[in-house]
C-alpha cells in the first residue's frame, strides 16, 4: 500500500471534521476582511459549509464500522446518520435565527466561527471511539456553547447563565475525567473495546469499575439535562438569547446521544445490569420533576427547559430496555425531539422583533386570529411534543414504550405513560391560548420568505413522519444494529 493510500485509509473516516476545521478557521480569517455591510456574506458561506459537510457525511458512509487513529476514532452507520442530522440541525437553526440576531446585532463572525467548532465538537463525539477523542469532542462543544450564551455581552442575565453553565459544566466535567481515570486504573486502557474485552472476560476491578461507572454516569446526566444534574438547564434557556437556546436544545442532544451509546452500550455492556438500575431512577425523576415543574411556569423558554429533562427521561427509557429495539428507539426519540425542539424555539423567533423577546405564554393568545397558518403549524408542534397522534411525537413515545414493555419492564412504561399525560396539560394549555383567547397586541407578523417555508416545512414534517414513521424508524435500528452491536 503507497502513502497516499495509507494516508486516506487514514484520514477518509475523519473526512467531515477536516472539512469543518478548515472551513471554521477559513472563515474566521474571511470574516475580519469584510465591511459591516458584507457580513451576510459570512452567513451564507456558513450555510454552505454546513451543505458541505451533510454531503461528505452521506458521501463517506459505509456499512461496517471503520476505526482509524489508533482506535480513538470510528466511521460507522450511526455516526454517518447522525453527523448528517446535526449539520441539518445547525442549519435549521442559522436560518431561523437570522432575522432575529440581525435585530439584535448578534449576527457576527463570532457567532457563525463557535456554532462551527460546536458543530465539530459534536460530531468528534459522536465518532470518538476512545474516552480521550470523547473527552475532547465534549469539551469543544462545551467551551463553544459557553462562549456563544455569554455573547450578548451588555445582557446581564445572560452573562449570568454563562456563568452558571460553566461552572456547573466544569463540575460536570471533572466527574467525567474522574470516573474514566477509575475505569483506566480497573481496566488499564482508554480505548472502548479494550475496556469492555476486559470488563467481560472478567479481568478488570469490579470494585473500580463500578466506582468509575457512578462517576462517568454523573457526567453523562449533566450533559443529557436529567435529574439530579439539571440545575442548569432552565437558567441557560431562559437566560441566553433565544438563538442560542435553539442551537443548546436541538443538535447537542444528537451528540449526546451517541455519547452515551458509545459509552455505555460499546464500552461498558458488561455491567448493564449496574449502569440500567441506575438509569431508571434518573428517568423516573426526570419525568416527574422536569414534567410537575413545566407546569408552573409562565416563561416559555423554561416551560421548554423543564420539558426538555421530561424528554431526556424518556431518552433513557430505550437505553434500560436495550437490544436493537431499545437503542433504535432511543436514537428515533432523539431525531424526533431535535425536529420538535427547533420548530418550537423556531416560533418564539418568529414572533419576536426588535426589542421585543416573544417568550412568555402571554405572547401566544390569540396568535390563530393574527396568523392562522403559523397557529396551526404551532398545534402540530405541541401536540407532537405531547404525544398526541397522529404527529411524531406518539410515535417516539409508542416505540420507546414498546421496547421497554418488551424488555419486562411493564411497570417502568405505565409510570411514564402517566408522567406523559401531566405533560400534555402544559403543552395543550398554547394550544388553547392561541386559539380561544384575545391577542394582547395586533402587531403584524413579518415572517421572512425562508423562514416561513422552514417553519411550515418543520411542522408538515412532523404530521407527515407521524403519519408513516417507518423509513426514519428502520434507518435508526439499522444505524444502531451495524453500530453498536456488531463490534
Amino acid at each position: 500500500m503507497s502513502l497516499t493510500d495509507e494516508l486516506t485509509a487514514l484520514l477518509m473516516p475523519a473526512s467531515v471534521e477536516i472539512f469543518l476545521l478548515v472551513m471554521a478557521c477559513f472563515i474566521l480569517i474571511a470574516d475580519l476582511m469584510l465591511t459591516k455591510s458584507s457580513k451576510i456574506f459570512t452567513y451564507y458561506l456558513v450555510l454552505m459549509t454546513l451543505l458541505g459537510a451533510a454531503a461528505l457525511s452521506g458521501l463517506t458512509h459505509v456499512n461496517d464500522a471503520q476505526v482509524s487513529f489508533n482506535g480513538m476514532f470510528v466511521d460507522d452507520a450511526m455516526s454517518d446518520s447522525l453527523k448528517w442530522l446535526s449539520s441539518l440541525s445547525v442549519m435549521m437553526m442559522l436560518v431561523y435565527s437570522r432575522e432575529y440576531l440581525l435585530a439584535r446585532g448578534l449576527l457576527t463572525g463570532e457567532f457563525m466561527v463557535l456554532t462551527l467548532f460546536a458543530l465539530l465538537g459534536m460530531d468528534v463525539m459522536i465518532s470518538a471511539h476512545h474516552f480521550l477523542s470523547l473527552y475532547i469532542g465534549l469539551e469543544l462543544l462545551s467551551l463553544s456553547m459557553y462562549a456563544l450564551v455569554a455573547l450578548q455581552r451588555d445582557s446581564a442575565v445572560a452573562t449570568e447563565a454563562a456563568m452558571k453553565y460553566f461552572v456547573l459544566g466544569a463540575l460536570a466535567s471533572g466527574l467525567l475525567l474522574y470516573g474514566m481515570s477509575m475505569l483506566y486504573g480497573a481496566t488499564g486502557s482508554l480505548e472502548l473495546t479494550t475496556i469492555s474485552n476486559a470488563l467481560t472476560a472478567g479481568t478488570a476491578n469490579k470494585t473500580l469499575a463500578v466506582f468509575g461507572l457512578v462517576f462517568i454516569l454523573s457526567g453523562l446526566a449533566f450533559k443529557l439535562g436529567v435529574v439530579p444534574f439539571h440545575m442548569w438547564i432552565p437558567d441557560v434557556y431562559h437566560g441566553a438569547p433565544t438563538a442560542m437556546t435553539m442551537l443548546i436544545g436541538s443538535a447537542p442532544k444528537l451528540a449526546a446521544f451517541a455519547f452515551t451509546a458509545r459509552i455505555l452500550v460499546e464500552g461498558l455492556q458488561a455491567m448493564v445490569h449496574d449502569w440500567s438500575s441506575m438509569l431508571i431512577i434518573l428517568a423516573l425523576a426526570s419525568m416527574a420533576i422536569g414534567n410537575l415543574s413545566a407546569i408552573a411556569q409562565t416563561n416559555l423558554k423554561r416551560m421548554f427547559a423543564y420539558s426538555t429533562i421530561a424528554h431526556m427521561g424518556f431518552l433513557l427509557l430505550g437505553f434500560i430496555a436495550g437490544g436493537i429495539e431499545g437503542y433504535g428507539s432511543s436514537m428515533f426519540y432523539a431525531v424526533i425531539y431535535v425536529l420538535m425542539s427547533l420548530g418550537g424555539f423556531g416560533m418564539i423567533m418568529l414572533l419576536s422583533r426588535a426589542g421585543f423577546e416573544a417568550d412568555n405564554l402571554d405572547d401566544f393568545k390569540g396568535l390563530n386570529q393574527r396568523s392562522p397558518w403559523l397557529a396551526f403549524m404551532m398545534l402540530l408542534l405541541m401536540f407532537s411534543m405531547a404525544g398526541v397522534p397522529p404527529t411524531v411525537g406518539f410515535y417516539a413515545k409508542f416505540s420507546v414504550l414498546n421496547a421497554v414493555v418488551q424488555a419486562g419492564y411493564t411497570w417502568l412504561a405505565i409510570a411514564a405513560v402517566l408522567m406523559s399525560l401531566i405533560g400534555a396539560f402544559y403543552y395543550l394549555r398554547i394550544v388553547k391560548l392561541m386559539y380561544f383567547d384575545n391577542p394582547e397586541t395586533h402587531a403584524p407578523i413579518n415572517v421572512g420568505s425562508d423562514t416561513g417555508l422552514l417553519i411550515s416545512l418543520n411542522g408538515l414534517g412532523v404530521l407527515f413522519l407521524g403519519i408513516a414513521p417507518g423509513t426514519l424508524m428502520t434507518v435508526c435500528a439499522a444505524a444502531v444494529k451495524q453500530s453498536l452491536l456488531l463490534h
